[in-house]
């Protein structure tokens, strides 16, 4: 099993936008040593603390300041974006960096529907599969025109979902398959099965391969950990509430969290989930816990004890983790206790 990172570049409280982005590159160079499998850079818009909306200029930020880590977009969302320009610029990040770059797609906008407005500029509809099959053929070079340096180049794509709608399409396409379970865990199990089930072999992938999110907050012990992950809970709090806080220093304990928290007062968005439908919307402790059911959270012991039960329940490959902890040093710290965790798992 492999261990992944995620990094949505949030901006600490007391935090300028270019050392949140300094903290990303920093953050890159410790998963490289530790020999991360992967370091993705997640695409956010019209929120201010996530710096990540400019997710291509990131990814050449990271891959400029490190050596051999494989750097890619989690993803991009391919209805902000022409294929033909993400084919010219990620054939240009490949040419200067080869074998380093990945193309993880989403079908969201990864933001509230104004913003996507703003972002499209008048496009009235949108087609995910055939999309991926226009930006696949600018790299094929069989498209009419052709995007330059892309053509010829082979870029690995990745499929990312948080329904069973984009697992067909992953089996059916012969792609590898990320699943979005690090904020909407609720369909994790039955697309995985689907996937697995309906999977086609390609030329770019013989076997199904699954990648699945998970929120990951590792320390010495289970109590520090356990206060470590109040950050966590007040990130997930500001995305129900839409309060946009920067990330927020640790507090005593979950309690304190919520004794303090305000109601949220506008409709929130965060990728594909629009939490203003949710039946529990008004219950925002009820909203925060479900969207990170998916967290390792704990000890060494304790996190490796939780990781046997998510492998026993779902059938994957490769974690894709994100830590959402205030002290930089301690980041670094959990995923290299989470790394020894992952290298210790059976086959």
């Amino acid at each position: 099993m492999q261990l992944s990172i995620l990094n949505l570049v949030p901006v600490r409280a007391g935090q300028s936008y270019q050392q949140a982005m300094t903290a990303m590159v920093t953050l890159a160079q410790a998963a490289e040593a530790m020999g991360i499998e992967r370091y993705w850079i997640a695409e956010h818009h019209n929120m201010k603390n996530l710096a990540s909306s400019a997710t291509s200029l990131l990814i050449q930020h990271t891959l400029a300041h490190t050596q051999t880590l494989r750097v890619g977009s989690g993803g991009v969302m391919l209805p902000n974006h022409s294929p033909y320009v993400v084919a010219e610029q990620y054939g240009t990040l490949e040419t200067l960096y080869p074998r380093r770059v990945e193309l993880g797609l989403g079908r969201a906008p990864g933001t509230d529907m104004r913003t996507a407005h703003a972002l499209r500029r008048g496009r009235q509809s949108f087609d995910f599969p055939a999309e991926i099959a226009e930006l696949r053929g600018y790299f094929d070079n069989r498209n009419p025109v052709s995007a330059y340096p892309s053509a010829g180049l082979d870029i690995p794509f990745y499929i990312l979902g948080s329904s069973t709608e984009s697992a067909y399409l992953a089996a059916e396409l012969g792609l590898p398959y990320a699943f979005a379970s690090h904020f909407a865990p609720r369909m994790l199990e039955m697309a995985v099965k689907i996937y697995r089930d309906h999977f086609k072999p390609s030329q770019h992938l013989a076997q199904p391969y699954v990648i699945v999110g998970v929120n990951a907050i590792v320390a010495d012990s289970d109590e520090e950990a356990a206060m470590l992950a109040t950050t966590q809970t007040q990130f997930f709090l500001n995305v129900v509430t839409n309060a946009q806080q920067d990330l927020q220093p640790p507090v005593a304990d979950e309690e304190a969290v919520w004794r303090n928290h305000q109601k949220a007062t506008q409709q929130p968005h965060f990728g594909p989930v629009d939490l203003s439908v949710l039946p529990i919307y008004s219950q925002e402790r009820d909203v925060v816990e479900q969207m990170t059911a998916c967290s390792l959270v704990g000890s060494p012991a304790s996190v490796a004890q939780q990781l046997q039960s998510l492998r026993a329940t779902v059938h994957f490959d490769e974690i894709m983790a994100v830590s959402y902890i205030f002290d930089e040093a301690k980041q670094q710290r959990s995923y290299q206790l989470l790394k020894a965790i992952v290298d210790q798992q059976p086959a």
